[in-house]
This record gives structure tokens, sequence and C-alpha cells, in this order.
């Protein structure tokens, strides 16, 4: 279904990493080509990305690897980043996984009046593309809304970004009223309270579910696989007439 701009009046941006997909293990082996490529030295450990943008994972994982950051590095090493995981894209769907639910969720959410899904994501354009293409979770995804790692903001001004998007393509404005952030770390839990969202925390990550409660979710579930139960929370933040008070 294709939504005119006037019907848009939600905004649901997804976490992709532990949130919709697992591809940890190609996502290491393409930092650790992306390192060598720039540095010209083997990665020994990568830095944890806890929900942080790549910027942060990149300088810190330079950092423990012994690697004085210098300006050109980061540019670099996002290039890198982006051809090595295009170069395993073959391997996303064998070596990861799709969380469970993941689809059901999305093509629940699209039925839902007035919503438009998109990404916000500490990871790059290209390779977040990728990761939901492997799992053929994009055709519910307007990619040019979304907010990337890249564009080395903190996620929650990269909210931000993502709202402005959307208002620009859309037409509607879209604040804490209207936009819900689903993911799965305190660290995107702060991004919804800074930027200005509703935020619904799924225990599919590193972090339980209490911890995503004292965090200040809006929301906790304990994952996606009750597709009904991600459409009402969204539409319970969403709708005025519903939405809890905090």
């Amino acid at each position: 279904m294709i939504l005119t701009e006037a019907a848009i009046n939600r905004l649901v941006l997804w976490n992709v990493d532990l949130t919709l997909v697992d591809v940890s293990i190609v996502t290491r082996d393409a930092y650790a080509d992306a390192f060598r490529m720039v540095t010209g030295r083997p990665m020994v450990k990568l830095a944890p990305a806890l929900g942080r943008p790549e910027s942060e994972i990149i300088f810190e994982t330079l950092a423990i690897n012994g690697i004085a950051a210098e300006e050109h590095h980061l540019p670099r090493f996002l290039d890198a980043l982006a051809v090595s995981f295009a170069e395993r894209r073959d391997r996303l769907a064998k070596d990861g996984r799709m969380m469970p639910g993941a689809r059901d969720a999305l093509k629940a959410l699209s039925k839902l009046k007035g919503v438009v899904q998109s990404v916000l994501t500490g990871g790059i354009r290209d390779n977040a593309v990728l990761k939901l293409k492997a799992f053929r979770l994009d055709k519910w995804i307007d990619f040019e809304v979304g907010g990337y790692g890249e564009e080395v903001y903190p996620k929650a001004t990269l909210l931000q970004v993502a709202q402005s998007r959307a208002k620009e393509k859309y037409g509607a404005t879209f604040t804490k009223e209207n936009t819900v952030f689903i993911g799965d770390s305190p660290r995107d839990v702060q991004a919804a309270k800074f930027g200005g969202a509703r935020m619904i925390a799924v225990a599919t990550g590193r972090a339980t579910a209490s911890e995503l409660e004292e965090a200040g979710a809006d929301i906790v579930l304990p994952d996606l696989e009750n597709a009904s139960e991600v459409v009402a929370a969204v539409a319970r933040l969403t709708d005025p007439a519903e939405r809890p008070v905090r």
C-alpha cells in the first residue's frame, strides 16, 4: 500500500542490530577487514556496540588496538567498512538471523493507519539496507527518512534528523507525540528521551527487561513475536486518548 503524504501522521523508527536482525559475526569480520585496510594492521579487539553510533565504535576500536586516531581515520574507516560489508552480503542470511517476529511486526505495523517506518541506527546507511534486504525486511522501510551512523551525530540528534526528513517528505510535523523508536538498549532509550520520541524497548539485545524499564522506556516487550502487541503499543503511544500518563 502506498501512503499519500496527507495520510502520514505517525513515524516509527527501528533500531537494526539485535532488534530486527543479528549479523554480529559478519559485522566483526567486516570490521577486521576495514581495520586492516585503514591501518595496515590486524584488529585484535572490536569495541562493543552497545547501541552506539559507528563513529564511537570506530574511535574506541582504534584506541584499544593501539592506534592514535587522526582526522582521516573516520571517513576512511567508514568507506572501508561499507566496502568490506558489501563483499560479505551473501553471508548475512547464512551466518546471521532475523530476530523472532521481526517480519510479522513490520508487516503488521505497515497496516496501522498513518504509519511510515524507517530506521534509526548507529550503523551506516548502506550496511543497514544490506542487512534488512538480506532478510527481505526492506519492503516496509522508507530508508530516505532514516538516521544513520555515518552522519556522526549522537542517536538523539539522529532521531531529530529523521523527524525533519519525514516532515520534508510527508508534510507532517513529527514530535514526541507521534514518533516511536523501537530498540533494544538503554542507549536507545536515552536517544528517545533526549531526541523527542516515545520508546518501545524489546529485551532481545544484551539488556534485560528490568534494565530497559529502569532506563525509562515507555513500554518494554520481551521480543517482537506478538505482532498485535507491537501494533497495540505503537497505537497506544501515538494516540492521545490511549497514551499512558508518566
